[in-house]
């Protein structure tokens, strides 16, 4: 039989996905499963959104421009205008999801064997991208201590080579919560500005910012504008993860110039997810007011409840809507899938993403999870009681 590629081999498993199967099992013999492993909102889509692909009156579905529906990217350059971010129509192309906006991004960028910075943790499929894409990432450790505040700029520094080519961030963060002050964005625009380098910021949370500080979009630092992409995504906006629509924003015409023909060459971006992203931009600022003050009780009870817990520390996260905690347990991997295998308390269990794949850096994240506090605050209380529970009884407590 054929061997696969030596990349398929190479291409790491979701580790936020992995564990599926398991809970499926566990969902088979009764178990209710409090799913905290994925950024997957409870939040319900937008009126605006639904509506208009329910009362879309097309009568073919049509491949749209591959850049995306017109209309759509001269209305969306409106939405980034009340952010300070200033575009048009020609500087946006479209994307299936942000994934695609930053796989387009890495194959535009990047050659084989060139290297990007990021810090770590980081969004899990950030190795998933530069596998396919054969870029290289060299990782740059934020500690859980520091609540993982940016690196020194030194440190990046001492990473660069001659195949560096970029500096990747997200920003709001995931897995983090970390939110970059204007400070640190400075700091690696005078690197980037200093080694002329890419700089990809994924910044697809920037509606959840929280303790009254600021959202510093890479596109208001001033003397890198050709050397920026921003990378978007509908998803977590407006709750519509299902629509798959994206966006890769940069002000490069070269970039948005090859962007383009990875965008020919897949078509078009899905036509009814464009129809809703486009009349959702019209959603009233009241549903982010209380989107915006719902996950902030989340966030409050989830990061009380996880540092009350023996051998547990969390720091706060200022944005998006997940945390890291340190566990006291062996081996987050192990705990994890313990979790959903060997252990239920009245018939309930929780399910964590185990933070070691979301670094780059062999044995990091080892006792760290990432918790999503997507779920409402009743769901949340009894998965905290869950974990409390799980804690004391796994075999592998580091307490005991």
């Amino acid at each position: 039989m054929p061997k696969i590629s030596n990349k398929a081999s190479q291409m790491p498993a979701s580790p936020i996905r992995k564990l599926v199967p398991f809970a499926e099992a566990a969902k088979k013999r009764g178990v209710k499963i409090f799913h905290l492993n994925i950024g997957q909102p409870d939040i319900a889509t937008p009126d605006t959104f639904l509506n208009a692909v329910k009362n879309s009156n097309i009568k073919i579905v049509e491949y749209s421009h591959s850049a995306g529906i017109e209309s759509y990217r001269k209305k969306i350059c409106g939405y980034y205008k009340n952010y300070n971010i200033n575009i048009d129509s020609t500087e946006v192309i479209i994307t299936t999801g942000g994934s695609e906006a930053i796989a387009i991004a890495m194959m535009s960028c990047f050659n084989p064997g060139d290297e990007i910075i990021i810090p770590e943790p980081f969004y899990a499929n950030y190795n998933g991208f530069s596998c396919a894409s054969n870029v290289i990432i060299k990782p740059i450790i934020s500690s859980i201590e520091s609540g993982f505040a940016l690196p020194p700029i030194e440190e990046f520094e001492k990473l660069i080579t001659p195949k560096t080519k970029g500096i990747m961030i997200c920003n709001p963060g995931n897995p983090t919560g970390y939110l970059y002050s204007k400070s640190e964005l400075e700091g690696l625009r005078d690197l980037v500005k200093k080694h002329d380098l890419f700089f990809l910021s994924d910044e697809v949370y920037r509606e959840f910012c929280y303790d009254g500080k600021e959202y510093v979009s890479v596109m208001h630092l001033t003397g890198i504008e050709n050397n920026v992409i921003l990378l978007d995504s509908i998803s977590k906006r407006y709750s519509a993860c299902g629509a798959r629509i994206g966006a890769l924003i940069s002000k490069n015409k070269e970039i948005m110039s090859a962007a383009l023909k990875f965008a020919q060459a897949r078509l078009s971006p899905p036509t009814f997810g464009q129809i809703g992203a486009e009349a959702a931009l019209d959603t009233p600022p009241s549903y982010f007011e209380e989107v915006k003050t719902e996950y902030i009780a989340r966030r409050d009870f989830v990061i009380e409840a996880l540092n009350k817990m023996p051998g547990v520390f969390c720091p706060k996260p200022s944005g998006a809507f997940y945390c890291i905690a340190k566990l006291p347990v062996d081996n987050s991997d192990k705990f994890c899938q313990w979790l959903l295998e060997d252990f239920n308390f009245n018939n309930q269990t929780v399910m964590l993403a185990p933070a070691t794949g979301f670094y780059s850096t062999p044995g990091a994240g080892i006792h760290e999870v990432r918790i999503a506090y997507v779920l409402n605050l009743s769901d949340l209380k009894s998965a905290m009681i869950c974990l409390q529970e799980a804690l004391n009884k796994y075999p592998g407590s580091t307490l005991i």
